[in-house]
């Protein structure tokens, strides 16, 4: 870390400001459903080498949010990112060995079956399966992981993870996959219908090859993030 710190001419010290997104998402990878957070390899130091999340400076003349979705945009198309919201502030004075830097930090989310073009170094990988990650980039991921566990008991923010129209068993499995322990999926649907979550579509999936009653599609009711019961928790089966 910088030994001696820039300073303005009042004696106040600057320090360098960047936005850390971890962006989620639920993917199907080897025939089942897992939460998945967006990286990159790094090609500079410090941490050359190693995955990072989407990060960089905060320019002059735009915000802090402004500049989360110019770094999100180099990474993923970022009218696929259907929820974005702060997770807080890192100021470790060694979170970054190269300088002196204050990060404000983010979580993404992403609907399942979208598949956004990704540059070559960016892939997505299982969240129970990070490799290293630089700087505090890993305790970050955790922080986002934990945000979204705890929002979906007491909101709507499933919407953000599912597409436009689905049915409960498509729910039910992203919603295991996000909350890492298993839910019922006629529980998790009468919960979040009598929280007004849910609506049917009036629409049905075709019949499978083996048969059985055509499944019924739903929406969530908003696309915008509600509370829904503050209390709430969504306990496991």
């Amino acid at each position: 870390m910088t030994r001696h710190q820039i300073r303005d001419a009042a004696g106040v010290a600057l320090y360098r400001h960047e936005s850390v997104a971890a962006v989620l998402q639920v993917r199907r990878l080897d025939d089942a459903d897992r939460l998945c957070v967006l990286v990159a390899r790094r090609d500079g130091e410090p941490f050359a080498g190693s995955y990072a999340l989407p990060s960089g400076a905060v320019e002059p003349g735009e915000s802090i949010d402004e500049a989360a979705l110019r770094h999100l945009a180099q990474k993923v198309d970022v009218s696929g990112v259907t929820h974005l919201e702060q997770l807080g502030t890192r100021s470790d004075p060694g979170r970054d060995p190269a300088q002196r830097t204050i990060a404000t930090i983010y979580l993404g989310l992403v609907p399942t079956l979208s598949d956004p073009d990704l540059p070559e170094r960016a892939r997505w990988i299982p969240v129970d399966a990070l490799p290293p990650l630089a700087f505090d980039h890993a305790t970050v991921v955790d922080d986002a992981v934990e945000r979204l566990r705890a929002k979906l008991s007491y909101t709507n923010v499933g919407f953000a993870l599912m597409p436009d129209e689905f049915t409960i068993a498509e729910l039910r499995d992203t919603y295991v996959a996000a909350l890492g322990y298993d839910v019922a999926a006629t529980n998790l649907q009468r919960v979040l219908t009598r929280r007004g979550q849910l609506e049917a579509t009036g629409e049905v999936t075709p019949a499978g090859s083996r048969g059985g009653r055509p499944a019924r599609r739903f929406r969530f009711r908003d696309r915008r993030l509600v509370v829904t019961d503050q209390f709430a928790v969504l306990r496991p089966d």
